[in-house]
């Protein structure tokens, strides 16, 4: 059997390499014609460009391969057998735009988001056990934020400015944490201003400025004096340690100034750029770093945003990489482009949604990943759409819908504890963390793909007597052999098979045979089923 699936395997490979290749009010929704005007600008500076090297852009992509990547991107997980049949079926020459428009405003959109902005801004959580406890307060106060879809200026706003006090950490520890809380943003980074300023300058200022911590680079850009007087702006935290934990206990709010370790240097709280920042009687220094910081003029935050937003899109930014976007040695491939994106992300007062609906309007998101010309190789062009790997959330969230996995719901919600069991999810998720940070080269490990061939998620997937997906397709009535080889295609993959792969998989389980055929022929549909999952084309968005 094992030999059978493998030899399915390799030949399911081979036929599909070639596709595979504050509490503010949210700003209001954008205008469908400004969607589309942005999505225009886009594509003539993506095309100016490759008119300037002479590329051949790839074609668009073709519905199914769009239905897939759209899903992934905006919802997290692939779509259902009957999502997919319902868009394949649809003839509106409008679909693509109504079903991400569908996306973006689906609960989904906010689950996914809250899982990508959570990676984005407390990446600890992946790496250290302890940083899991803040999980759950954390996602709970960033999932209200983008179910509001509050502008993402006063998301950082109320990110820097959370009040530090005994209250505060009682919702990220206690009971009542799916309250939610930003709070959990200071726990994770220890309260302590270098890793504050480190965190704050890469994510929202697109600059690797703890690089200049200890010492000036004789060739970097940025200065010592420089990621001190960053730091600074949190100077005025008061911390408590209990043994490995540290807790933000109380906030001087005209503390402005810190000594650099290990010297008797003081600096001032002094923004990136080298401006001063003009103090307010009892305000606290990081209300007026997060003035700064969010404003219209900043020259960094709205471009280290879309540019982070790109990436996710794409694989790569238009600086790429994104938290080197001054003072590293590349420079933006479409810097026009870039310039654009910015002014129209603060013109709509810093809409997420209004961003991601031009972006993935765009002919160049909807281009294949597919190549078809030598002069596609160059990804900074973007003359391709090229082959991301998934996140675990979104690999395990789509072999779930896959499968109809549904995870038990856990006895005591919201509670996290230390060294005990995990769930199911929890558990694969650890296993799939040591991917690597860029998506365009993500490596599946031995003990990963262990674990996708034969662990109990997709052994009871395709286990003829506990998967809910065969036994859904195996016993329809009205489902002949190669109506059921296409519905396990839509539901692993989200296309049908291809005339030569259709041919070949109904030879193989027509022959299938022994002292029961029927059977056999359902356990050649299981293996059939086994094989997609674990093939390249299911572990990609493309």
């Amino acid at each position: 059997m094992t030999y059978l699936r493998l030899w399915l395997l390799g030949c399911v490979v081979l036929l599909t390499a070639g596709a595979a290749a504050r509490g503010a009010d949210p700003p209001p929704a954008p205008d469908a014609a400004d969607v589309q005007a942005l999505a225009a600008q886009i594509d003539k500076y993506i095309a100016a460009a490759w008119a300037s090297a002479g590329v051949q852009p790839a074609p668009l992509a073709d519905d199914a391969e769009f239905l897939r990547r759209v899903y992934l991107d905006l919802a997290g997980r692939i779509p259902s057998v009957a999502e997919a049949r319902a868009f394949l079926k649809d003839p509106s020459p409008d679909k693509r735009l109504r079903l991400a428009e569908r996306l973006v405003e689906s609960p989904r959109y906010v689950t996914h988001w809250t899982n990508v902005w959570r990676g984005i801004l407390l990446p600890e959580a992946s790496a250290n056990i302890q940083a899991r406890l803040l999980m759950p307060s954390f996602e709970a106060w960033l999932r209200e934020k983008l179910a509001a879809n509050v502008g993402y200026n006063e998301l950082v706003r109320e990110l820097l400015t959370v009040p530090i006090d005994r209250s505060g950490i009682e919702v990220v520890y206690g009971p009542r944490r799916e309250a939610g809380s930003a709070l959990a943003y200071y726990l994770a980074k220890e309260a302590s201003p270098e890793n504050l300023a480190a965190g704050v300058a890469r994510v929202f200022l697109g600059i690797r400025l703890e690089c200049a911590q200890c010492h000036d680079h004789p060739f970097a850009t940025w200065k010592r004096e420089q990621f001190w007087g960053l730091a600074a702006f949190f100077a005025g935290i008061q911390r408590d340690r209990q043994g490995d934990f540290a807790f933000p206990r109380r906030e001087v709010a005209d503390k402005r100034e810190l000594t650099i370790p290990g010297t008797e240097r003081v600096v001032q709280a002094t923004y990136p750029d080298g401006t001063q920042p003009v103090w307010r009687f009892k305000v606290s220094s990081r209300q007026t770093l997060a003035d700064w910081l969010t404003s219209r003029k900043n020259p960094y935050f709205a471009k280290a945003t879309v540019n982070r937003l790109w990436f996710h899109f794409f694989g790569r930014g238009l600086i790429d990489p994104v938290d080197e976007m001054v003072g590293g040695e590349s420079e933006a491939t479409h810097p026009e482009l870039l310039d654009e994106l910015a002014r129209e992300f603060a013109a709509h007062q810093f809409d997420l949604k209004f961003l991601i609906r031009a972006i993935v309007a765009s002919r160049t998101y909807q281009l294949t990943s597919a190549a078809t010309h030598p002069s596609q190789q160059d990804t900074r062009l973007f003359a391709r759409m090229p082959l991301r790997g998934l996140t675990p959330e979104q690999l395990f969230d789509s072999l779930s819908q896959a499968t109809g996995y549904q995870e038990a719901a856990p006895r005591n919600p919201g509670v996290v504890v230390l060294g005990g069991p995990m769930s199911p999810r929890e558990e694969f998720l650890s296993r799939f963390t040591n991917q690597s940070d860029r998506p365009t080269e993500v490596q599946t490990s031995i003990l990963q793909a262990l674990s996708l061939m034969n662990g109990r998620l997709i052994a009871d997937a395709t286990d003829l007597e506990r998967s809910e997906t065969l036994a859904a397709v195996l016993d329809a009535p009205f489902l002949d052999t190669r109506e059921r080889i296409e519905t396990l295609y839509l539901a692993a993959l989200s296309r049908k098979p291809r005339p030569n792969e259709l041919e070949r998989l109904l030879k193989f389980v027509e022959n299938s045979d022994g002292e029961d055929r029927e059977k056999a022929r359902r356990q050649a549909l299981a293996d059939i089923f086994w094989v997609l999952l674990n093939s390249g084309e299911f572990f990609l968005n493309h």
